[in-house]
């Protein structure tokens, strides 16, 4: 029954209650019926407050659900800064891999999440870490970006830290490539910079 208050609290952003359920005693790894814990319920709601009662309380950061999503991954879904630095004091697991094997900076890079991408790396993320399509974010916010202003800031980010601007997906063909083949004047002028 605590458990299952602390679930629906979690997913519904209600801090109270998470907190009176923590405090009860609820299990901060219990799972609903798609193995999501409390935090990633609030992870993928974004409720921050409900976030830090459980990152205070012990909750796990690296729990997987049955799509191979944690609290941390989601963070690079839905670009939320606030969560990452929720969620960082916990210590993640920079390296676990969505069921795409990418890492949270992939997924803000493709979805145009220019603050998120700056925050996390300042963390020791693997820039140049290859999914398993054979694409890194900066391939990634070049293939499904759309040449926008986020993503022409998106690939100064990622450059700035070290992406490797040569790296190809698997048949060979480099970010620079992709950018000029979608006709991304301005990604692609960054890409020869």
């Amino acid at each position: 029954m605590l458990d299952e208050q602390l679930l629906t609290a979690a997913a519904a952003g209600d801090a109270a209650a998470v907190r009176e359920a923590v405090t009860e005693g609820a299990n901060l790894e219990a799972r609903d019926g798609r193995r999501r814990t409390a935090l990633l319920l609030a992870s993928a709601a974004d409720h921050v407050e409900v976030a830090q009662i459980l990152v205070a309380a012990g909750a796990d950061p690296d729990a997987l659900d049955s799509q191979h999503d944690t609290p941390w991954l989601v963070t690079g879904v839905t670009g939320s800064v606030a969560m990452l630095r929720t969620l960082l004091p916990a210590g993640p697991d920079l390296t676990i891999k969505n069921r795409y094997g990418g890492i949270s900076i992939i997924p803000a890079s493709e979805r145009g999440h220019v603050d998120y991408v700056r925050e996390v790396l300042k963390t020791d993320i693997n820039v140049n870490h290859v999914n398993d399509l054979g694409w890194t974010a900066l391939l990634e916010a070049v293939i499904l970006g759309d040449g926008s202003e986020p993503y022409q800031q998106i690939v100064r980010l990622l450059l700035d830290a070290g992406a490797n601007r040569d790296l190809a997906d698997r048949d060979g063909v480099t970010a620079l490539r992709h950018a000029v083949a979608k006709g991304q004047r301005e990604v692609a002028e960054i890409l020869q910079g």
